[in-house]
């Protein structure tokens, strides 16, 4: 699935292109969760839900790509005796 790109830049034309691209989007979705059997007002309810995740973990870290990976970690000093659950 793709998303057009925005075709202007002031605020407000520019949430009623979001609006329209994300409506088309979730008819897609939630007919394709038709045919596998949910229902639409269930998959509608739990669409809702996980926008409201995705907006909220958006306001905690607008950027998680800027977030050092596990790798860029500094490495802990080991706790315990080695045993497999420390």
């Amino acid at each position: 699935m793709t998303f057009p790109p925005p075709k202007t830049e002031f605020p407000t034309q520019r949430f009623e292109e979001a609006t329209a691209a994300a409506r088309d989007a979730l008819e897609s979705v939630i007919a394709a969760a038709n045919e596998a059997g949910w229902g639409t007002e269930e998959i509608t309810a739990a669409l809702l839900k996980a926008a409201q995740f995705m907006s909220d973990a958006n306001k905690r870290d607008p950027d998680p790509a800027d977030n050092p990976s596990i790798s860029d970690a500094p490495a802990r000093e080991q706790i315990g005796r080695g045993e497999l659950y420390d």
